[in-house]
């Protein structure tokens, strides 16, 4: 099969033939047929998360279809594998609903192979059916960018007063969800990136403006999914009192210094650690409803690295897809 193989930190993807995956037991051989881009490929190709598998084909929010194995799902049936790949299912974490801090988790397209590539091999206890309503490529964003916007989104609490930090893939899915929910949304870009704030503002929030400077009024809670570290005082300080403030990125750049007053007034600071497969049967429940739109765009298998260029440099509106 082809696929864009990682063979160390810092290095571009280079295309290979592989020998096809063999489905083991309890797993399904897919056929991919798209593959979203997230800002995590970019921290495993920077080496800012450590333990890739060697010779690694990346990619976590894959929709594909059926081609041997399993019982869950059967021939030709349309599957999506998330970034949780594996658990062990008996340790405390496992055992207490909070299979995303398991110790032993294995993760697709970091410990696992992914979805850059024509074909792969997944646990079928962590995969999804797919809502019939999402094309492919509209459907692969909605397995990381939506699960963890989602997972996020909940950890924040009710707060009608939402700040969004970072208007990328995850953003503008959960942008939707929240003006579902009756929230009021504020986006937070880079300074002077009209083109982001136009589109969150398309989305439904209400105000869009400079990420580190104050928001309209006060804030009810605040969501960061822009790995900058100096977004977390900027959050904290346009939130109110009792306002939390989520961590949605599995890496962040530090945070700078900043005086205890920001936090205190019971303001709350957390991050999210991966997904459980129920937040995934949740928001991919919901996604219809809402209904929430991806907006795509995407890219071949042999353009990868260009896809992650761009997503690099800001480049991309929504969410970008490789295609095999």
């Amino acid at each position: 099969m082809r696929a864009m193989v990682l063979d160390g930190p810092g290095r571009r993807l280079h295309e290979a033939e592989l020998a096809a995956p063999e489905p083991g037991a309890g797993e399904v051989l897919l056929g991919v047929a798209a593959c979203g881009v997230c800002r995590t490929d970019l921290h495993i190709v920077d080496g800012e998360l450590t333990e890739p598998k060697p010779t690694l084909v990346l990619g976590h929010q894959i929709v594909g279809r059926v081609l041997a194995g399993g019982e869950r799902f059967g021939e030709g049936d349309r599957v999506g594998v998330p970034w949780l790949g594996w658990t062990d299912g008996t340790c405390r974490y496992c055992r207490s609903g909070r299979e995303n801090l398991c110790d032993r988790a294995a993760f697709t397209g970091y410990q696992r192979d992914g979805g850059y590539a024509q074909l792969v091999a997944a646990d079928e206890r962590f995969c999804f059916a797919i809502p019939a309503g999402y094309p492919d490529l509209q459907a692969a964003p909605l397995l990381c960018a939506g699960l963890i916007g989602f997972r996020t989104l909940k950890l924040a609490g009710d707060g009608e007063r939402l700040g969004i930090y970072g208007f990328g893939a995850a953003a503008h899915l959960i942008c939707q969800v929240a003006v579902h929910e009756g929230r009021r949304v504020f986006a937070f870009t880079r300074a002077g990136d009209e083109e982001t704030q136009r589109f969150a503002l398309e989305l439904g929030a209400e105000w869009a403006g400079d990420a580190l400077g104050p928001p309209p009024e006060e804030l009810d809670a605040a969501l960061i999914f822009a790995p900058a570290g100096e977004l977390v005082p900027a959050a904290l300080k346009a939130v109110a009192k009792g306002g939390s403030v989520v961590c949605g990125g599995i890496h962040m750049s530090d945070i700078p210094q900043m005086p205890y007053e920001l936090l205190w007034g019971e303001r709350v600071l957390r991050s999210v650690a991966n997904l459980t497969r129920a937040d995934g049967e949740q928001f991919l429940e919901l996604a219809p409803r809402v209904p929430v739109r991806t907006e795509v765009e995407t890219f071949p298998l042999e353009r990868a690295n260009e896809a992650l260029d761009r997503l690099r440099g800001g480049e991309i509106h929504g969410a970008a897809v490789v295609v095999p």
